[in-house]
């Protein structure tokens, strides 16, 4: 099939309101993507625009960004130059690094109705499947790169993935494109380019149809790790307590591959990501240490440690910002998350007879007491702390709505026995949204 109608393909999720914007680095790919890209932009009337990251690791690339802008504007599109600061740390590759710094670049330039297209094909996805290999990773590994994915507010697509590198440059010498040559692309101390250079046209030779079969079990693999998710997605709330750790008597009853899955889907979402190795570690030396033990385990920068039976990543929250009066049916901004009280007919937390102007929120208070809705007498914060298994780290930043010396609610937790609203009656609906949740909103009724 006609490489142009291969791209239109892949692009037929296109919406009208959908804008495109090309990562342009000036080479062979995406040189071919941009007038690709532009064609199709004009058939479908949407907007294009190309991005060149500058990495400045060479000088050979001083003279990209003008080339770029040359070509972009033989093509009718405009071209913007983002310069970017490679960080390189302990074990992090050079290539790891500038595509780090690349797709933060990307993430913090695109609006969330554009679309951001690379030119990744059918060779990228094969030797980025064999370098997942050497790394010994698993299928969400071994998936290679999506055709399409979340990046920031805004998608990366793909659209070349099913064309191979040979299609690409035919394209380009049909249409009589110009391209730059990246002088590192020759240097074989990279791990891609000794696969590329040495090691892939050797395999291309004696299995002509290599590239397309590992694409084939790349998508196989996507396929498991998709099946991996959604099962993860099952298990991982009744794996959790009321403060966000994981119970680990629940794990206890999962198989082994069915506990690595929902603890790696579980740490991901507390940005670790664990090997296989301190998988294990985490579950020996944390989850099965002795009871009086205070066992930890340090992934990178965080450290996973157990409270009351339950694995938790402590993670540094903002300052919370305590408020002396509340407003209705408004999100109100507390540093460490968002509270919103509004009238509700039925279902209510709060009864309808609390006056909520004259209500505080506050933190960190010590002394108090408290009678949780359904409880018989009350009892010292400190030590619904512990019965709640609220882990010391978590307390200080735990929100106290306080009407004068008394305790109303604890927000997420429970509402006091005073002031909880009866059943199917009016009142005030609590809402909390924790940064540390993202934009998950976590309303409750006790």
């Amino acid at each position: 099939m006609e490489l142009y109608s291969v791209f239109s393909e892949q692009m037929s999720d296109l919406a009208p309101e959908h804008a495109l914007v090309v990562g342009f680095s000036g080479g062979l790919d995406s040189t071919v993507l941009l007038a690709l890209t532009a064609r199709l932009a004009a058939e479908h009337k949407v907007a294009v625009r190309a991005i060149y990251i500058a990495h400045g690791l060479q000088s050979a690339a001083d003279a990209w960004p003008a080339h770029c802008q040359q070509v972009a504007e033989s093509l009718g599109v405009s071209c913007q130059t983002l310069t970017v600061d490679v960080q390189l740390g302990p074990r992090v590759s050079l290539e790891a690094a500038a595509r780090t710094a690349r797709y933060q670049a990307f993430s913090e330039s695109l609006q969330p109705n554009e679309v951001l297209l690379t030119g990744h094909h059918l060779d990228d996805q094969a030797e980025t499947l064999l370098l997942a290999l050497k790394r010994g990773a698993g299928v969400s590994g071994l998936a290679a790169m999506p055709a399409k994915k979340a990046l920031g507010m805004a998608q990366q697509w793909r659209p070349l993935l099913p064309c191979s590198r040979a299609q690409l440059e035919a394209y380009a010498y049909q249409q009589g494109l110009e391209w730059v040559e990246d002088p590192s692309n020759s240097d074989n101390a990279f791990d891609r380019n000794f696969l590329r250079n040495r090691i892939m046209p050797m395999l291309q030779q004696k299995w002509p149809s290599f590239t397309t079969t590992l694409a084939r079990s790349a998508e196989l693999c996507a396929e498991q790790a998709d099946l991996a998710e959604e099962v993860a997605v099952q298990d991982l709330p009744q794996s959790l307590n009321s403060g966000g750790g994981v119970l680990i008597a629940h794990l206890q009853s999962l198989s082994q591959a069915r506990r690595h899955n929902v603890l790696r889907y579980w740490l991901q979402h507390q940005g670790v990501y664990a090997s296989r190795r301190q998988l294990q570690a985490i579950w020996q030396e944390v989850a099965l240490a002795r009871p009086d033990a205070s066992p930890k385990v340090r992934v990178a920068e965080q450290v996973i440690q157990r409270y009351q039976g339950a694995l938790y990543v402590p993670v540094a929250m903002a300052d919370p910002i305590e408020l002396a009066s509340l407003q209705g049916e408004q999100w109100l901004d507390v540093g460490v998350g968002q509270l919103k009280l509004s009238w509700v007919s039925e279902n209510a937390d709060l009864a309808a007879d609390v006056d909520i102007n004259v209500l505080q929120l506050v933190f960190n208070r010590s002394g108090l007491r408290a009678q949780p809705y359904g409880r018989a007498g009350s009892r010292p914060l400190k030590k619904l702390w512990q019965e709640y298994a609220i882990a010391p780290w978590q307390r200080a930043s735990m929100p106290l709505l306080m009407q004068g010396d008394s305790l109303v609610a604890v927000v997420g937790l429970f509402v006091c026995q005073t002031y909880q609203a009866k059943p199917n009656q009016a009142g005030w609906r609590i809402e909390w949204q924790s940064k540390k949740a993202g934009k998950a909103m976590l309303n409750f009724k006790c």
